[in-house]
């Protein structure tokens, strides 16, 4: 039976949050990956990259997998009543609910993070607690059916993961194997504990707006849902 893994694709979605483990994800066997907008009409990423929808919020089979990739266009998602919908009834099916980077923001403000533990982009962390969820600041995270991972690359590593739950560790090894995914980065400065000090000032302070804009919007989203659970 066909795996249907769906990819939630949007206006300034970070495109390696994507597809990076669009890559790994489609290299499984018996596999359907779909690109899931609310129109056909293909959309730019954040980046620049025009990305095409393969099929609609109407048209979108129940999915086995369903992930919601980032980006600098998640703030107005997470206030989109379609989209929350959307995200609310896939998941009630679904085997797997997922996310890479800030995608967990989006699962947060349709009410999927209550008392889950969870992760995202390290510069938004803070934010995963409005939304009812446990913080963990790992690069891949589980609770029950949720698997979250960290910033933009942790979407290679989720889905390695996930490659493995589904069809074993050789599965997902000959995967990995074939993407010749063995980093070696030529800094350290891959993550805020390890970067040097001034390297992670920079990185704070160009994403101190994002921060602010993105707080207020979490903290709507959670009013809404506190009203609506009341």
């Amino acid at each position: 039976m066909t795996l249907q893994i769906g990819f939630l694709v949007f206006p300034q979605v970070q495109q390696l949050d994507l597809t990076g483990p669009y890559d790994v994800l489609a290299s499984l066997p018996e596999v359907k990956v779909h690109l899931v907008w609310k129109e056909l009409a293909s959309v730019t990423a954040s980046t620049g990259l025009i990305l095409q929808p393969t099929t609609t919020f109407a048209d979108c089979p129940d999915l086995d997998v369903l992930c919601v990739p980032g980006g600098s266009g998640v703030g107005p998602l997470m206030e989109d009543p379609q989209t929350l919908a959307f995200l609310q009834a896939k998941a009630a099916k679904a085997r797997y609910v997922t996310s890479v980077c800030t995608g967990a923001l989006v699962l947060g403000a349709a009410g999927l993070l209550q008392g889950k533990r969870a992760t995202t982009h390290w510069a938004y962390h803070e934010l995963l607690s409005l939304q009812g969820a446990i913080p963990v600041q790992e690069r891949v995270v589980r609770d029950g059916n949720l698997l979250t991972g960290g910033g933009i690359t942790a979407g290679i590593d989720f889905a390695l993961n996930l490659a493995a739950e589904l069809y074993g560790d050789d599965v997902a090894q000959l995967v990995q194997l074939q993407l010749e995914y063995a980093p070696a980065p030529p800094f350290a400065s891959g993550d805020p504990r390890t970067a040097p000090a001034t390297v992670l000032q920079q990185a704070k302070l160009k994403a101190a707006d994002s921060l602010k804009q993105r707080t207020l919007v979490t903290e709507r989203a959670a009013a809404r849902l506190a009203s609506v659970r009341s």
